[in-house]
């Protein structure tokens, strides 16, 4: 900004950062004043490091990310940036030891955090909440040796399933830490709260399970809908899969096209029927079928109910309505707009609607979330958020990034 007065020229230099100013003068040949202001800063490098210990030291819970090498690892480390409460102290990677984050993911080059290190040469003794990104048959065993003092959140399947029987013939594993899994709360956020609360380890959901259950369970309670004939077709971004080289996940196998997957056996059924089972009382058995997209995420559930006796599409929206009119990240949206998975992206929120079907008694409900961020690491956020006493929406207010 500059200003003539009188014979003099005023000319400022703002900068946003609160150093040291100068101000410098200079006799123009013509006897005018030149007044120049300057801030005088640090180098960048300096200064970026700076804040990034002093946002590192305001922290007060101290976080470790195990299996920060993945994409459910990585989203962990991206929401906590902005989180004015938890600070990572430990990340490890067993393939990745002795990287940093940046080398590893360079759009989290930004963050001043600790190199990553090997699981068995973790050191806990500066950790006060834990967040498992580990594959699922890993888990058990390194949660069981991990001090009983600190928070976890498990981002597996290993805890997921209250039946271990259930447990091995879906996974075709063993269960390792049947103690542990009398322990776990099931970490659907808007569904079990006040159990999420108290607990010391949290089963997070999986993604489609998280994008059918929030809509389907208030209704089935309700008994608005009938627990029979549930049809679920899904659809995911290829980052649900992993991030582990698969030729099955190659580009050109993947591209232009989407095929089905896992009919009738996929792992997150009974997780799925779990649940609603839990809102009938009684066993509920679904028909899912999931599909994969050439997106890199996103998912999108389209389920087919039948409405109970005397019900109507306008008392479930009412109801939906109703069940989540005072949540943040569950919206239920005008009545005839779509949910598109593009208004979700990088974003912990569900959208749904419900949709009269063209045969009578039956209706269409569509949800959509990011399967990286509320069908994944952003519900984990959320689920510690409450089991470390603060605001559940502490760090999670991105919004969805669009276009």
């Amino acid at each position: 900004m500059s200003s003539t007065i009188g014979g003099s020229v005023s000319v400022e230099f703002g900068c946003l950062r609160k150093y040291e100013v100068r101000r410098l003068s200079t006799r123009q040949g013509s006897g005018r004043m030149l007044s120049i202001r300057a801030s005088v800063a640090s180098s960048p490098d300096t200064l970026e490091l700076s804040k990034a210990n002093a946002k590192q030291a305001e922290k007060t819970v101290r976080v470790g990310v195990l299996g920060a090498s993945g994409y459910t690892g990585a989203e962990i480390v991206r929401l906590l940036a902005n989180h004015p409460h938890f600070g990572i102290t430990l990340m490890t990677a067993d393939r990745k030891a002795g990287q940093s984050i940046g080398s590893v993911f360079p759009h989290l080059i930004t963050q001043a955090l600790p190199n990553m290190v090997a699981v068995k040469d973790a050191d806990f003794s500066n950790v006060d909440a834990v967040f498992c990104c580990l594959p699922h048959g890993t888990t058990q065993e390194i949660i069981k040796g991990l001090p009983k003092g600190l928070k976890i959140v498990d981002l597996s399947a290993d805890f997921r399933l209250r039946d271990i029987n259930e447990y091995e013939e879906w996974y075709g594993l063993p269960h390792k830490a049947p103690e542990l899994q009398k322990e776990a709360v099931y970490g659907l956020t808007e569904v079990l709260r006040g159990e999420i609360q108290n607990a010391r380890l949290v089963a997070n959901p999986g993604c489609y399970p998280t994008s059918i259950q929030l809509p389907l369970i208030p209704l089935i309670k309700a008994h608005l809908i009938e627990p029979r004939n549930i049809i679920i077709d899904a659809k995911s971004g290829v980052s649900g899969a992993g991030r582990g080289a698969k030729e099955a996940h190659l580009y050109t196998e993947i591209a232009e096209g989407l095929h089905s997957y896992g009919i009738t056996k996929h792992r997150h059924v009974p997780e799925i029927e779990q649940g609603l089972s839990d809102a009938s009382n009684s066993k509920i058995t679904v028909s899912f079928t999931p599909h994969l997209m050439p997106m890199s995420r996103g998912m999108q559930s389209t389920i087919y109910v039948e409405m109970a006796p005397g019900v109507n599409i306008d008392d479930l929206y009412e109801h939906l309505n109703n069940a989540y009119q005072a949540e943040e990240f569950v919206r239920l949206l005008e009545k005839g707009v779509v949910p598109h998975t593009r208004h979700v992206r990088g974003s912990n929120y569900c959208l749904m609607n419900v949709f009269q079907d063209r045969i009578p008694g039956r209706a269409i409900i569509i949800s959509v979330i990011d399967n990286l961020v509320k069908g994944a690491s952003g519900q984990a956020l959320q689920n510690l958020n409450l089991m470390m006493g603060f605001p559940e929406d502490t760090g999670l207010q991105y919004q969805a990034l669009f276009p």
